[in-house]
This record gives structure tokens, C-alpha cells and sequence, in this order.
């Protein structure tokens, strides 16, 4: 991805652990990495097509003289969150924050944190097979919508599947979503979570009926194997309610693990 640099801003801010930092405030110098896709502006010469510089240091410059911080730890954090939030060209940023006048009684050049942060992107599976079945989904799919750190890219259609895994229930109401967030994986899965508490669901029985369920299919192309979490999702390779909706959404995106397209695997089970 392409990148845009801007190195060793000096800006002034009040962020600190110790009171006198808060009140009496010091330099920081701030470098930052942007990546964005700057073909298009190359090919017109046009601003509007990449992120403006100038922008960005003025409004990092706001940013540190409005806030306040203990950890330059967190002003780092919440800095690229503000930026990826903010300029809908830049998909990942790498920032780093330099404290020259460290309070450490030590001589030391400069201290400082670096980050990386950027958008992923995740596949979320859509259940339901109690009440209004309609209604659960659509007011998941909102939700995920107005959440600020989420962009719900595509919502792939309802369909109308049969239980899966032996238990005697309702037939349910499946789909899938494209979903573009800011959120590390098990704190997406925490948010999905609270949507399907916020919709009723309780689990007590493994298969059972459930007003809303919620899974994690893929998150970019991580690995993930904890107690919490599985990703990519253990089973879906078996399940057609969700390889039918994935199809929809992403015929060609290629499983990490089977390395097959939904499309191949689709056709796998359905053959």
C-alpha cells in the first residue's frame, strides 16, 4: 500500500503521569505513516483524491492541545483511532510519539511509543430462529452500523435454513455480513456479545433455539485459536446457511486454512 510521511511534527500538549505535566505542559514530536492508494491521485492531480498533509498536522496539532493524557501510550492510541475515523481514504496508520523532555531525572535523548493501527476486515455470520426472526437480524445489522469503531460494508440476503446439530426447533432466519472495524477480535466478539444479550439470547442449550446469533467467520486472514474464539470459524465448511450467504458476499475469498474459495466449498458440500 502506498504511504504518505510525516516526520517529527513538534506540537505542545499537556500529557503526562506526573500534575506539573498536566498544568505546565511540554513538547512532543510526532511521526506518522499513512497508507492509503495514491493512484488515483497521481493520475489526476487532484487533492480531493488522496489525504492532504497539511490537514492532518494542524488537526494533530488540535488533537494534542484539546486533550489530555496520563500515557503517551493511550494519546498514541486514541490519535490513530481519531485519524482512521476521520479520513475515509486512510486504511492503516503507524504512529509514533517522541517525549524529549521526559521528566525522568535521567539523561536519556527521548522516550517514546509507536503504534500500528488500522481497518480489518471481518465476516460475521447472522442467526436467528425465534420471534421475529426479521426483526432480530435487522436490528443487529443497525447496530453494528451506528457502532462508531464498524462499517458495515455488504449484508448478504435472508435466507430460510433448516436447524443444525440435532436439536428439535423452529427453522431459522440466516445471513451474513462484510463488516469493517477498528475492534482487535475478541473485543468484537465482547460487542457481539452484547447485541445478542441485548436481543434475549441465552445459552442454555448447544444448538438450541435463539432469538440472535452472532459468529465470527473470518477476520482478515488471522489465525485464531483461544478459549473465547476460533477464527475462521471451526465448522463452516459444513454448514450451507453460511457458505450460501458468504458466496453472496465473497465468492472468491480463499479459506486460510482449506485454502478453497466459499464458491469451491460450497460445491463441495452441496455435491
Amino acid at each position: 500500500m502506498d504511504k504518505i510521511k510525516i516526520d517529527k511534527l513538534t506540537v505542545f500538549g499537556k500529557h503526562g503521569v506526573y500534575p506539573e505535566e498536566n498544568v505546565l505542559g511540554q513538547k512532543f514530536e510526532v511521526s506518522l505513516v499513512l497508507y492509503t492508494d495514491t493512484r488515483k491521485a497521481g493520475l489526476t492531480d487532484n487533492l480531493e483524491c488522496s489525504i492532504n498533509y497539511g490537514d492532518v498536522c494542524h488537526y494533530v496539532k488540535q488533537f494534542f492541545e484539546e486533550n489530555t493524557f496520563q500515557l503517551i501510550e493511550r494519546v498514541a492510541e486514541k490519535l490513530a483511532e481519531e485519524l482512521l475515523l476521520r479520513y475515509d481514504l486512510l486504511q492503516k496508520v503507524d504512529v509514533k510519539i517522541e517525549k524529549p523532555w521526559a521528566p525522568i531525572l535521567l539523561p536519556v535523548e527521548n522516550v517514546g511509543v509507536e503504534i500500528s493501527r488500522g481497518w480489518h476486515t471481518a465476516y460475521i455470520a447472522l442467526g436467528s430462529n425465534m420471534g421475529n426472526k426479521k426483526a432480530y437480524l435487522d436490528e443487529a445489522v443497525e447496530k453494528l452500523k451506528n457502532y462508531p469503531h464498524c462499517k458495515v460494508e455488504k449484508v448478504a440476503d435472508y435466507i430460510q435454513t433448516e436447524p443444525y446439530g440435532g436439536v428439535e426447533q423452529d427453522v431459522f432466519l440466516n445471513s451474513a455480513l462484510e463488516l469493517k472495524t477498528l475492534l482487535y477480535p475478541e473485543e468484537l466478539l465482547k460487542l457481539l456479545n452484547q447485541i445478542e444479550a441485548e436481543a434475549g439470547r441465552e445459552r442454555t442449550i448447544h444448538w438450541g433455539p435463539r432469538t440472535l446469533d452472532l459468529d465470527i467467520l473470518f477476520y482478515d486472514d488471522w489465525l485464531i485459536d483461544t478459549p473465547p474464539l476460533t477464527v475462521p470459524h471451526i465448522d463452516l465448511q459444513n454448514r450451507d446457511f453460511v457458505l450460501i450467504p458468504m458466496v453472496q458476499l465473497a465468492p472468491y475469498l480463499r479459506h486460510p486454512v482449506l485454502h478453497r474459495t466459499m464458491r469451491q466449498l460450497l460445491d463441495a458440500l452441496e455435491g
